[in-house]
């Protein structure tokens, strides 16, 4: 196909314009005044720039003609301005076929095409400062192909740096899944360490278009296959096997469930036929991939298909349809105890069946234990400090729990006395706040965890309760409501589940549920425990689990949170995190001491000594108001931390956590 290039048109227009710019008597027109510059306006040119530190693309017009695509464009610098000398440039093209997207290596196929300006008949020509027209011969690409088209222009060595990938077209509805699907866990991945973090593409808005960019190459059929795409590992294979496991080592850390389709298939998946992209990867593992079976009936969700094999559709079916309450802490003097009369402080657990009607149903939580229809029902009663919102330990001995079941369902949890929170002076009398935790755990189908209690829970807190003095086992508490249980939580709700996507539980019949809500009954500052090697509040374990010293090899498998992007704190802290927002409420940090009891760390080193664990950060850290693992007060929890972090740390400060950290979504 013949065109006519602008700069050919130049040419004519210049050659008119010098025609008619004699004069009639065969003169050329008078010179201006010698040494004086013409005034500036329209005529003047633009500035230019011939090198880059980042250079970007703004697409005029492209066009996929018989034989070859062409592409118009400008190009920029960082600051804005035409970028002039550009020599080097690429662009490809996966075509759309009857087995989903391919772009065949040269020699191995008959689809799409590919190449730079080292492919024979390529060419690049700016037309006017700033602006080029890029023609690629591609082969087999034939007038009007629908495909991904993608371009990228400059040079890997510079002067003008490589742009990020364009993707300048796609067809509608081509695919089933997102840019923020995946960036819900792999948040920015062009500025993470991943594979081919480089060739994260954008689309003509300036936003990221991470499945095109990924599928341009990585297409719908291996290049292992007759006709086959560019990459062997196709992108549905990256998404359903290598997430799962990749050479034998299990690709996510725990609790991700591939079946759970919703997690990346925002809409349901385009294909239907098991011998076609995406579903050959699972159900005939290296047979070459088949044409798509569009799904054509609106009604018709394949993800559901998958959700019931895996029991997550019984999952939702049990979270949706119940619910707990658990009372204040109280006392009965009716429970009896082998060695004492005085009788026990108690909670009660009553569980619920929602009904359609709005009348709902108690169920019996003790015939439900005892016909295995429950796995868990227990309750925690712990200490609370209401200024800082935060629970300050268990005040009750471990394992001395009794169950009283009651006429109407009703589980009973109690304990013979109320113990001395964990670092106070050891006496026998306690006073404080109180508050009780409960949790069931229902047993469902397909999921054994590593204590073999499987299941969906749910946990509950009661209102806070005070005490005056008493004498443990001798006198009677007297309860007094004080407020509604309340925690400061910096995480969002869905900010576990989001990568924890089988809803199971970790350990202890914990669960993901409301961004670790259930966790912070067992992981709270007040649990002298070792958790991860940090301290056993929720967010140092978070921290330590996820990228510090708890991870252990976790961190080399192919999905770990340290893999995925280790600054990726805007997985869980949605809203950002505010340093002044923290109490200076000490926790207790037993593991940060080798095991050792009676000790306390402030809180924001806990959290940042967590991943920060050199001798360098920690000294900064304690230079700055820090202490770690420091000798307990009686009443650590009330004792006053000094860290002077936030005025240098704090979002928006020139050292401010967001300049190191990523707290905002691409």
């Amino acid at each position: 196909m013949k065109q006519l290039r602008k700069p050919h048109l130049a040419l004519i227009v210049a050659a008119a314009m010098a025609v008619a710019g004699c004069a009639d008597d065969g003169k050329d027109g008078a010179d201006g005044a010698p040494g004086e510059p013409g005034p500036p306006g329209e005529g003047a040119p633009p500035p230019t720039v011939e090198a880059t530190e980042s250079t970007h693309i703004e697409l005029l017009n492209y066009a996929v003609e018989e034989g070859q695509v062409v592409y118009s464009f400008e190009v920029t610098d960082q600051e804005g301005t035409l970028v002039v000398g550009l020599e080097a440039a690429e662009g490809k093209f996966a075509a759309l076929t009857e087995r989903g997207f391919i772009l065949s290596r040269t020699d191995e196929g008959t689809n799409g095409g590919y190449g730079s300006m080292s492919t024979e008949g390529a060419t690049l020509e700016m037309d006017e400062p700033g602006q080029y027209t890029f023609t690629l011969p591609m082969e087999h690409v034939t007038a009007g192909e629908e495909g991904i088209l993608w371009l990228r222009v400059g040079d890997r060595s510079g002067p003008i740096v490589r742009s990020n990938p364009l993707v300048v077209d796609k067809p509608e509805m081509s695919h089933s899944t997102t840019t923020e699907a995946c960036q819900a866990c792999h948040v920015d991945y062009a500025a993470g360490t991943r594979r081919h973090a480089s060739y994260t593409a954008m689309d003509l808005e300036g936003e990221t278009d991470l499945v095109a960019g990924c599928l341009v190459c990585h297409n719908s059929a291996s290049r292992a296959d007759d006709n086959g795409g560019y990459a062997n590992a196709t992108l549905s294979k990256i998404a359903h096997v290598f997430h799962v496991e990749k050479n034998e080592v299990p690709g996510f850390e725990r609790d991700f469930n591939v079946l759970n389709c919703t997690t990346c298939h925002t809409d349901t998946p385009i294909n239907t036929s098991i011998a076609g992209p995406g579903c050959v990867d699972c159900h005939n593992p290296g047979a070459p991939v088949g044409p798509v079976s569009p799904n054509t009936d609106p009604n018709f969700d394949i993800r559901a298909i998958h959700a019931n094999k895996a029991a997550l559709t019984e999952i939702a079916e049990i979270r949706d349809g119940h619910y707990t309450t658990t009372s204040m802490p109280y006392f009965d003097a009716a429970v009896t105890w082998p060695d004492t009369s005085v009788g026990a402080v108690c909670t009660d657990l009553k569980l619920f069946e929602i009904v359609a009607d709005g009348d709902d149903i108690q169920l019996n939580i003790g015939e439900m234990y005892a016909a295995h229809d429950l796995t868990y029902a227990g309750a925690y009663i712990h200490g609370y400090d209401s200024d800082a919102k935060g629970i300050t330990g268990r005040a009750i001995a471990r394992g001395s729990e009794q169950y009283v079941e009651r006429a109407d369902g009703t589980r009973s949890i109690c304990f013979p006395e109320l113990l001395a929170i964990e670092g106070s002076d050891g006496t026998d009398f306690t006073q404080g706040n109180f508050l009780a935790s409960t949790r069931v755990t229902f047993p469902q189908t397909g999921w054994i965890d590593d204590d073999g209690k499987d299941g969906v829970s749910f946990t509950t807190y009661s209102e806070v309760v005070s005490t005056d003095y008493f004498d443990a086992g001798v006198t009677a508490p007297v309860f007094t409501e004080v407020s509604e249980f309340d925690r400061r939580h910096a995480v969002t709700a869905d900010s576990c589940t989001t990568c924890h996507n089988s809803e199971t539980n970790y350990h202890k019949n914990g669960s993901y549920q409301n961004g670790g809500w259930d966790c912070v009954a067992c992981h709270n500052n007040g649990q002298n425990r070792s958790s991860g090697g940090s301290a056993p509040a929720f967010g140092p374990m978070v921290h330590s689990m996820h990228w510090g010293v708890g991870s252990g090899i976790g961190t080399d498998d192919a999905n770990s949170a340290t893999k995925l992007n280790a600054e990726n704190c805007v997985a869980c802290h949605a809203e950002g995190v505010d340093l002044y927002a923290i109490p200076t409420q000490y926790m207790l940090s037993r593991a940060l001491n080798g095991g050792t009891r009676g000790v306390m760390t402030t809180p924001v080193t806990a959290n940042c000594y967590a991943c920060h664990s050199s001798d360098a950060a920690l000294s900064h850290m304690e230079q700055n108001g820090g202490e770690v693992n420091a000798v307990a007060d009686p009443l650590w929890y009330q004792t006053t931390a000094a860290e002077s972090c936030a005025v240098c740390h704090a979002e928006g400060k020139t050292f401010g956590i967001d300049k190191y950290h990523v707290f905002e979504r691409q």
